[in-house]
This record gives C-alpha cells, structure tokens and sequence, in this order.
C-alpha cells in the first residue's frame, strides 16, 4: 500500500494529536531502519497503522481480543495495551495488510515480547521517541537509539515499568519478559 493511501486510511481513525504522533512515529521508524538495515518499506507501512485502532471503543477491542485468540489475560491489564492487538486484527480485516511481520510489529508496539524481530523494535522505539514526545527520560533513549537499537529499547522498557509502578499500575508480563531477554542478550 503506497503511503498517501496509508495515511488517508489512518487519518480517518485518529484525532489530529494522534495523526501528527503517527507520522512522527513513520519517520522515526524510517530512519531507524536506515541505521539498522531494517525494511524501511515494512517499517513505513506498520509506523503508520501502528495506533489504527487506539480510538475504537473498549468494547469493540474487548471483543476482537477474545475472539480472535489473543491471550486473554490482557483484558485483565490496562487498556492502553488492547489497541495493539485490536490494531493487527482490524488492519489485516479493513486495510488488507497481510505482511506478517508487519501485522506483529503493530502487534507487540506496546507490550513488546520476547525475541522481536527487527521490525518490531524499531516500531516499538519509534513510538516511544518519535519527536512529538517530551517526557523525562526520553531524551536519553533517543541518545542511545543512535548507538545501539537494544540498548535503547532496554532504557525504554525500564523506564515505562517504572512509570507504571510508581503509579500504581500494573505491568504487562510480556513487557517484563522482553526486558528479560533483551538484558540476557545484551549479557552474551
């Protein structure tokens, strides 16, 4: 799918705050791509329809993560994360993407999961330093994304749990488990 089409689709399901946080996120990714040798193509596609679904209503995502086989523990989480994978589901279903990997990167950009693939980093970090964003700490992981693309996303990671705890909030186990195995092969 070309981008302006891409974006005519996503601009429709977002408030103009959000469209402006998309396409900072669509350039992020694609420069990180660049550095990383990452599909910028792929990177592109999944930037943009990376919060496709973050205005649906609760119910509606309710109902795509329990019918569709998604694991059903995430009801019992903040919904900040349901979008995700209401996202995948209703881009595949309204946009006809099927690229798979582009699919999970849309998939993990809020909880991420252990073993991501290239892809799904680089959607996960730019969502999180895409230049519209200004909150402590993320000037730090935008330093670091220049230098190493794990070692931003474990500064990233950390950071996001501690906002979480420090608000009383709990924490998706995938979100613990992607720190786990970032940290563990960083240590190799």
């Amino acid at each position: 799918m070309e981008r302006e089409a891409a974006l005519e689709l996503v601009k429709k399901q977002l408030t103009d705050h959000r469209y402006q946080h998309t396409l900072g996120v669509m350039e992020t990714a694609i420069v990180l791509a660049q550095q990383y040798g990452g599909d910028e193509q792929k990177a592109e596609l999944a930037a943009i329809f990376h919060d496709y679904a973050k205005f649906r209503p609760k119910e509606e995502m309710k109902e795509i993560i329990a019918s569709q086989g998604f694991p059903e523990d995430l009801l019992h989480f903040n919904s900040e994360l349901w979008h995700a994978p209401a996202g995948m589901y209703l881009v595949e279903k309204e946009a006809g993407i099927n690229d798979p990997e582009v699919l999970d990167a849309i998939r993990y950009h809020t909880s991420g999961r252990p073993a991501m693939t290239l892809l799904e980093k680089i959607i996960y970090l730019a969502d999180y330093i895409e230049p519209g964003r200004h909150f402590p700490g993320v000037d730090e992981v935008r330093e670091m994304a220049k230098e190493n693309l794990d070692k931003a996303l474990i500064m990233a990671i950390k950071n996001t749990i501690s906002f979480l705890i420090k608000k009383n909030q709990t924490v998706y186990p995938d979100t613990f488990y992607t720190y786990n195995d970032l940290i563990t092969k960083l240590e190799d």
